[in-house]
């Protein structure tokens, strides 16, 4: 499921069992699955694709009830509204439905939230599973580990001593009172290692916009393919309860907030407005946002649709910190360089042809990522370097986290240089990607709320930068650059779980 710089790139499965999956994530290409009908006012072009769109207008009841009545004009109709950040979602067929709204007295801002119309539908290739047997020394590692008192698969997890998280679970595992909420691909909250931990009150189905909290519907839709969020969830809070493997913070709760769309696994921005504000309102501690806003890798703001994705999210995640949520992101998997002058996009947007184009990061942003107050995590490997294909950037990453290398191969027994965690099914599997470096940063910030509950946002931020060792940067290594303390490789450097437990 993938595009070539997204937290989400193509998988090599190697199932446990007969073997681990390997894997640098997965990328989205293809159109979105969802079909809503608009009733158009009279006398309104109708004769375009049905889009989704956002219109964000001063945050009040009269303002919004005012605009709302003029999308009905316009020819379009209302998805829901969020009152409290000034956000409309709207499904219209007049081609010139934004250009119309964006006069309305009291609209910031509107835009088309995707280019392929909501009826269009497609199927993500990610290839066939590439299965590995599994060594027999792992086997024998895993049942020595369950004797010692250990989870059976931990010796296999370089990457909790990595952070000390084997250490921080015996001063503190982290609090029942704090949650993580996954916001991804959905979680099989029956699988054994995390079950004990899933908070399905703080679980929703955000695809399209609406909150749908009906049983299982934060599930996967197709446990084969929409692995990501699984996987995700076990990096943050897996039970120790001597099964598999063992999460950061794994005394935590977590939570899902589903938000990619049906066989395409494409993360549009009304369903992510509506999951950061799900989860501000429903108590959420911590966000965990392993994804971009599709369908465009960076949205520029000299763009109007593009603009008004940067403003709607932004106002979602804003809404979510000022309830008390601390939102972490994953940086990104094309190696690039976040603070350079120019980047070179073709993979936008990836919903429909995508387009070569040059864009100015200081004006285009990855969303959510950039979005202010954001913590933004780069990938190490095993090494203490930073993961080859890790986006990086002086200014741009606020610290990093084991995301998994295959280039740095740790010592037996692990063996592996990716990450291994839960799957969908009651498996593990192994993954690479800034997308499983950002629960390891979620999960310590778990942690350190977990140690000092009446932390803000800002001041989880705080003691997660403090807290970090940064390795600084690598001899002869040109890309790296700023200071042993803060540098475009690490940011503040790799997170510290016993130091969130301690300090």
């Amino acid at each position: 499921m993938a595009h070539p710089r997204s937290r989400r790139v193509r998988a090599l499965a190697v199932p446990l069992g007969l073997a681990l999956t390997a894997s640098l994530g997965f990328l989205p290409n293809a159109a979105t699955a969802a079909s809503q009908e608009t009733a158009p006012a009279a006398a309104v072009s109708t004769d375009g694709p049905l889009l989704s769109y956002v219109v964000n207008t001063t945050p009040d009841r009269a303002t919004v009830g005012r605009v709302s009545k003029e999308i009905a004009k316009a020819g379009g109709k209302v998805v829901t509204a969020h009152q409290q950040i000034g956000v409309i979602v709207v499904h219209s067929a007049n081609p010139r439905f934004a250009e119309s709204i964006r006069t309305v007295q009291g609209v910031q801002s509107a835009g088309a939230t995707r280019t392929s119309p909501l009826k269009a539908s497609g199927t993500t290739d990610i290839g066939k599973p590439q299965k590995v047997a599994l060594p027999k020394s792992q086997l024998k590692a895993a049942a020595a580990a369950k004797a010692s008192g250990e989870e059976p698969l931990e010796p296999l997890q370089w990457d909790l001593p990595a952070i000390k998280a084997d250490k921080a679970a015996q001063v503190n595992p982290g609090s029942k009172k704090v949650t993580v909420a996954v916001i991804d691909t959905g979680v099989d909250d029956t699988h054994p290692d995390l079950k004990a931990n899933f908070s399905a009150k703080q679980s929703a189905n955000c695809v399209g916009g609406v909150a749908d909290t009906s049983a299982g519907s934060w599930r996967p839709y197709d446990p084969d393919n929409d692995y990501h969020g699984t996987h995700v969830a076990g990096s943050i809070a897996a039970a120790r309860n001597g099964v598999g493997v063992a999460g950061v913070a794994p005394g935590v709760k977590i939570s899902a907030i589903k938000v990619s769309e049906p066989e395409t696994s494409l993360f549009f921005a009304e369903s992510v407005v509506c999951a950061f504000v799900f989860a501000a309102d429903h108590g959420v501690e911590v966000t965990n946002n392993s994804y971009y806003v599709d369908p465009w890798m960076f949205n520029c703001k000299d763009d109007a649709d593009q603009a008004a994705i940067v403003d709607a999210v932004g106002r979602a995640a804003k809404y979510a910190q000022r309830k008390g949520a601390i939102n972490v992101a994953a940086a990104g998997n094309s190696s690039f360089d976040l603070a350079a002058a120019k980047i070179a996009d073709n993979s936008s947007p990836n919903d429909s042809t995508p387009v070569e184009r040059t864009i100015d990061p200081k004006t285009c942003w990855d969303v959510p990522t950039q979005i202010p107050g954001t913590v933004t995590v780069a990938a190490t490997g095993v090494h203490k370097l930073k993961s080859y294909y890790s986006n990086y950037g002086l200014g741009q990453i606020d610290v990093a986290a084991p995301g998994g290398d295959s280039r740095q191969v740790p010592e037996l027994p692990a063996k592996h240089g990716n990450i291994l965690s839960t799957m969908p099914g009651g498996d593990w599997a192994y993954l690479a990607g800034t997308s499983m470096a950002s629960p390891h940063v979620a999960g310590v910030a778990a942690l350190v709320k977990s140690a000092h509950p009446k932390a803000s946002p800002q001041e989880i931020q705080w003691l997660l930068k403090e807290q970090a060792d940064n390795p600084g940067c690598p001899t002869g290594d040109a890309t790296c650059t700023g200071t042993k303390h803060v540098n475009s490789h690490f940011g503040y450097g790799i997170v510290d779980a016993l130091d969130a437990v301690k300090k």
